[in-house]
């Protein structure tokens, strides 16, 4: 159908994408909670499958509301609703319910509401204001590091919580930075450093250092025309490591290691090496400098904090029974769905309630259990659909802020299932973090279901420009 200045169509592949998502979310909740003889309604206002169908049909609401009010609305205020959720932020840290050791929720009778939900929404629309205005340029650094400012500012206030989870969600605004043109350079750093910091924690201090040691040495021979001299330097080290290394003398082949380094950085100098030689030795020095100080802040780390690492990192070192035990079972739930799953409730494991918060951030484990890996490949299909299809809804915007906030969500959405997936199969530490519109939830519901309706608001605005 044409369409005219006076009519537009919602987009119908995400909003179909969106219904399927949490119509499959509120049927494994109600899997989760299902044991054969009693709560078999999906309507049951005494289970969460009851109270999980309340919150579809007030995110359906939600869904609706946003496409009366008008996108310049959220533009318009888009710095007042953020103060406003900073205001929460702030509130909830003075009288918010602790629950799982965060304070995190604030709680009226059995209703209970998340802030930090409504904070990514608020954040993203913030931002995406920011960034859409005639004073920003990618390549001032001022408007880049107040863009920054922007969304880490929430991160601050959600570390005292803590909520570990939500603050690696707000590093998806880095997303937008980079679709926007900021230096690559910038993001191969991070993640240089962030491996090097989980690279230490690891191997260890001292193995990482000689790591590194190793390899210092091995890029000056590349770069410096007396490569004798660096021959010599990798063999006396191999051989001090090799007959003379203990954890005892390590600070003094340390100081031995960074003798040899000096000497390579006078040969650099001398015969006038090339600039990216001495950014190769300083990234070394800087990788050394991380890799002492992700030491020295997880000896700092309250013991159940260091648990939670050593279960993502050294599980060989946790106990099954404890610390360990959230993972393992994830892990047998997922797997002992084979490749077509046991059938729709048909989960021993899910009925049985083997796996902690099983309806909320273990929700994936009764999608392996009960419909295998055919079922788990669907769901990340599916979502990755959406994703995609968001990216596709904003490059098409004419407007920048409708084009920006495209990219807030499709980061925010990203972050969550990569993580919480990721969470349930090992392959992250368990900080908590819902999987959109899948885990039980209102908080977490309506937030998603706010983020992505204004979106396809925005989208079906540019149709009738």
């Amino acid at each position: 159908m044409k369409i005219t200045k006076s009519e537009g169509s919602i987009d119908i592949i995400t909003f179909g994408l969106y219904l399927a998502l949490i119509f499959i979310g509120w049927m494994l909740v109600y899997a989760v909670n299902y044991d054969g003889k009693i709560h078999t309604s999906a309507f049951d206002m005494s289970v969460n499958t009851g109270r999980q169908f309340i919150w579809v049909i007030v995110s359906l609401m939600i869904i609706g509301v946003t496409f009366i009010i008008p996108v310049q609305f959220w533009r318009g205020l888009s710095y007042v609703f953020y103060l406003f959720s900073l205001l929460l932020l702030v509130g909830v840290l003075i009288f918010g319910k602790e629950i799982n050791g965060a304070k995190a929720w604030y709680s009226f009778g059995a209703f209970s509401f998340q802030p930090v939900e409504f904070t990514k929404f608020a954040t993203a629309i913030a931002l995406s204001t920011f960034m859409s205005a005639p004073g920003f340029k990618i390549n001032d650094s001022k408007s880049v590091l107040a863009a920054i400012g922007i969304f880490l500012f929430p991160v601050i206030l959600i570390i005292f919580q803590p909520d570990a989870g939500s603050c690696l969600v707000f590093l998806s605004f880095f997303i937008l930075l980079y679709r926007e043109g900021l230096n690559p350079v910038y993001y191969y750093i991070f993640f240089l450093c962030a491996a090097g910091f989980v690279g230490s924690l690891i191997l260890g201090l001292h193995s990482s250092t000689i790591v590194l040691i190793f390899f210092t040495i091995l890029a000056c021979y590349f770069y410096i025309k007396d490569k004798m001299i660096t021959i010599l330097s990798l063999i006396v080290f191999m051989i001090v490591y090799f007959f003379f290394y203990s954890e005892a003398n390590f600070y003094y082949l340390l100081s031995f290691y960074l003798l040899l380094l000096g000497v390579n950085l006078f040969l650099s100098w001398k015969n006038r090496a090339p600039k990216d030689l001495v950014l190769i030795l300083f990234t070394f020095i800087g990788l050394n400098i991380i890799s002492l100080g992700a030491n020295i802040i997880f000896d700092f780390l309250k013991p159940h904090q260091q648990e939670r690492i050593n279960v993502w990192l050294h599980p060989e070192k946790c106990d099954p029974k404890g610390s360990l035990y959230n993972v393992l079972q994830s892990k047998m739930a997922i797997g002992s769905g084979g490749f077509t799953g046991k059938g729709f409730l048909e989960g021993t494991m899910t009925k049985l309630n083997y796996v902690p918060e099983q309806s909320t951030d273990f929700i994936f484990c009764t999608v392996g259990e009960e419909f295998g890996f055919i079922g788990a490949g669907f769901i990340i299909f599916l979502f990755i659909l959406l994703i995609t299809r968001i990216i596709i809804l904003a490059e098409r915007q004419k407007l920048n802020f409708a084009k920006n906030y495209g990219y807030c969500i499709a980061g925010v959405f990203f972050i969550h299932i990569f993580i919480n997936i990721s969470m349930t199969i090992g392959l992250m530490p368990i900080i908590g973090i819902p999987l959109p519109f899948l885990s039980h939830g209102g908080s977490s519901m309506m937030g998603f279901s706010l983020l992505l309706g204004v979106f396809l608001k925005m989208d079906y605005s540019r149709q009738i420009r």
